[in-house]
């Protein structure tokens, strides 16, 4: 029979915002020692009164609790409860001390007179202006939030984490809005997908057979597919994925779709022998792209003046003390005569030297030469290698919050005579575009990349379009230099991509490329921890916290980046007396490495940016993350842009490289394990590279090619321009 308890929560062990689950210490009336309560609650703060239902039970690792099957907290009403439920950091802008002295003067009526009267703190020495409006602004987002949390949980799917999200976004027209249109949380709600909408839709009573619902599930099929690398797709796999999503009948589908294309929100196109349909952003990033590709490529004045080129060879070779090979000699050649070239190649061909080379000829004549990249440390190693300062992409658009797109486009271009953009290979669609648009008429453009590295994240194969589609000059470098061929690192990631093992017997003498054999998950979960906290930084003088980057197949499974990450943060940076934060799931603690996972153009930090946190303020509820000496300052509720870095999957290390990187392969990434994949993650270590991990996973991973094709028209839309 059910058991009900109450108290005063003393301390919160452990909360996960995303599903609520809660550790709990609590004092109990009549019991001398705190008691350990575990349930589900959405959201829960020190000093708060709890009210439990469920039974004792006896955990094998942690004694005696109390099994929550419902868990409820409100506000404290103890002057006791109350300053401790303050000085926890609940109200932005209280601490403990400051806790202390509101209380002593306000007792059991603090909390109320919070809420009625907050303007009366400011007789409290400690409280200014500044300090009352954040004190009133986190009370009424607190409140806003409990209400929205509140109503969500009576639709079943309370979450603390998906109330934050829906508040930044509607504020107090939260509910209102859910209740006119759940569907719009999937479009407006990071985080939040179609599924968690149409349940929502579904409790609130909404009609299964609803037009919003299925114009809704088309848009989100367009969406899924586009986060496969797609651009559009046959409109029967829409149909046929939109069917399976909802259950109704085609006729309604098609209706659904044929209101998107009288909305403009969806684009039909006949491709070769179906038709396709695009959500018209990436309809109008494809064609976009290719024709600025034909306005920049199209023959006309070079911005380089007239040249003796082969003078200019010799010049440049001289200038820099090198001897360039045949291969890059003409590709200068073609950049010196072509607006738009491509220059691919792998690892230890001279990309970086001629790009060294064609930027000192257009700087002997006097031209302006900018360099981009699409990442920030992609960017911070380009200004590096050729001692040039470079941007990344969204930085050199000029992003403007007020319209919510880049300043810098057609009608108000980039000032520059030559355009390099490193790291083509991971460009998406949609940065490809906006960023050619912004190239003036008369520049040159040259794009670098490796095509057998993995395609972008986002939707699109550009490189490998463009390459194919063969409208515009390609530069295959394919000549290994003599020193470049001396690393294990390079001749490993070439043996790889021609679909062989690279050499995996150890020597006696130092290399920068190991295979260490190990069959079992927790043997090599032991070996990270080891070679990363102890063996590479004995051995090879390498930081454990700065230049050692685990990258791993897949966020998921036991030796994927999630899990991994929190073993090696306690390993690396332990908990303690060091301050922290619990949200989204992650443990955020000063000290720990982190990534910021989307593009924020309002605090200038971007995708795939690393960082370290340097303070957490939990009386102000932020952090602040160092970002290569650039402090970002967070607010707790804005902490789901980041995640531990201890370790990445190898999608997200593209465009980088690291001092030393460490692979963990395992047939339980079998879903990820590819030659493309592989690859990649091998060129991203510049001194060391080591996988952990068994043999027959990297064999595995070396037979197979990526077969995955991505649905685009860019190569036919280039070919169509240049007939047209």
């Amino acid at each position: 029979m059910a058991e009900q308890l109450r108290g005063t929560v003393e301390r919160v062990t452990f909360f996960n915002p995303d599903n609520g689950f809660a550790v709990l210490k609590v004092a109990v009336s009549g019991k001398r020692d705190l008691v350990t309560v575990v349930g589900t609650i959405s959201a829960v703060t020190a000093g708060e009164h709890v009210e439990a239902t469920g039974n004792w039970v006896v955990d094998r690792a942690h004694g005696q609790q109390f099994k929550a099957a419902e868990l409820h907290a409100s506000h404290p009403s103890s002057a006791e409860g109350i300053q401790r439920y303050l000085g926890s950091g609940a109200i932005r802008g209280i601490g403990p001390h400051l806790a202390a002295k509101i209380v002593n003067i306000y007792g059991e009526n603090t909390l109320e007179m919070i809420d009625r009267s907050p303007d009366v703190l400011l007789h409290i020495r400690g409280i200014g202006p500044g300090r009352l409006a954040r004190i009133r602004e986190s009370w009424h987002q607190q409140k806003e939030i409990r209400r929205l949390m509140l109503f969500l949980q009576e639709l079943g799917i309370g979450s603390g984490s998906r109330a934050v999200r829906i508040y930044k976004t509607y504020g107090q027209e939260a509910i209102a809005q859910i209740r006119a249109n759940p569907y719009r949380l999937a479009d407006d709600v990071r985080g939040i997908g179609f599924k968690t909408a149409d349940e929502l839709a579904r409790r609130l009573g909404l009609d299964p057979q609803s037009p919003d619902r299925a114009r809704a599930a088309v848009r989100y099929a367009l969406q899924a597919l586009s986060q496969e690398g797609h651009c559009g797709f046959p409109e029967d796999g829409v149909l046929a994925k939109t069917e399976q999503l909802i259950g109704v009948d085609v006729a309604i589908i098609q209706e659904a779709v044929a209101a998107e294309l009288d909305a403009g929100s969806v684009i039909r196109e006949d491709v070769e022998d179906s038709t396709w349909l695009f959500s018209a952003g990436h309809y109008r990033a494809e064609t976009g792209l290719a024709q600025h590709i034909r306005r920049l490529a199209q023959p006309g004045s070079h911005p380089l003046p007239d040249i003796r080129l082969e003078k200019a060879l010799e010049w440049v070779q001289q200038r820099l003390g090198i001897v360039l090979a045949a291969g890059q000699l003409e590709a200068i050649r073609q950049v010196c005569r072509q607006r738009v070239v491509v220059i691919t190649g792998g690892p230890g061909v001279g990309k970086t030297t001629l790009v060294r080379s064609i930027l000192e000829i257009f700087t002997a004549k006097e031209l302006q030469c900018v360099l981009t990249a699409p990442t920030g440390r992609a960017a911070k190693r380009l200004a590096e290698t050729t001692g040039r300062s470079a941007k990344t992409v969204h930085r050199l658009l000029e992003f403007d919050p007020a319209t919510g797109d880049f300043k810098r486009n057609q009608q108000y271009p980039l000032k520059g005579d030559l355009f390099v953009l490193d790291e083509t290979s991971m460009v998406d669609v949609f940065l490809a575009s906006q960023l050619l648009r912004a190239i003036p008429d008369r520049a040159c453009v040259v794009l670098v990349g490796d095509v057998d590295q993995l395609p972008s994240v986002g939707p699109g194969r550009v490189l490998h379009d463009l390459i194919r589609s063969g409208v515009v000059p390609v530069a295959r470098l394919t000549e290994v230099f003599r020193q470049a061929a001396a690393s294990r690192i390079v001749t490993a990631a070439y043996d790889i991509n021609s679909g062989q093992l690279p050499p995996l017997t150890r020597t006696s003498e130092l290399t920068d490329f190991y295979f260490t054999e190990l069959d079992e998950p927790d043997e090599i979960e032991r070996m990270i921890v080891r070679l990363v906290r102890e063996r590479i930084p004995d051995r090879f003088g390498l930081d454990a916290l700065t230049d050692i980057q685990v990258l791993a197949p897949m966020n998921r499974s036991r030796l994927g980046a999630r899990n991994l990450n929190l073993i090696l943060q306690e390993a690396l940076n332990p908990g303690g007396d060091k301050p922290e934060i619990q949200r989204y799931g992650w443990t955020f603690r000063q000290g720990d490495r982190v990534i910021q996972t989307v593009n924020n153009y309002h605090r200038d930090v971007f995708n795939g940016d690393l960082g370290i946190i340097v303070k957490v303020n939990r009386v102000e509820q932020e952090v602040t993350v160092d970002f290569e000496g650039m402090p970002v300052v967070y607010d707790f509720a804005d902490l789901d842009e980041l995640a531990l870095a201890y370790v990445l999957s190898i999608h997200k290390s593209q465009g980088s490289e690291y001092p030393c990187v460490i692979i963990p392969l395992h047939t339980q990434h079998y879903m990820m394990l590819q030659r493309n994949l592989l690859y990649t993650a091998v060129t991203r270590g510049k001194r060391l590279v080591i996988i952990v991990g068994s043999r027959r996973a990297l064999r595995m991973a070396v037979s197979r090619k990526d077969t995955q094709l991505r649905c685009t028209t860019l190569e036919q839309r280039l070919r169509d321009a240049w007939r047209g």
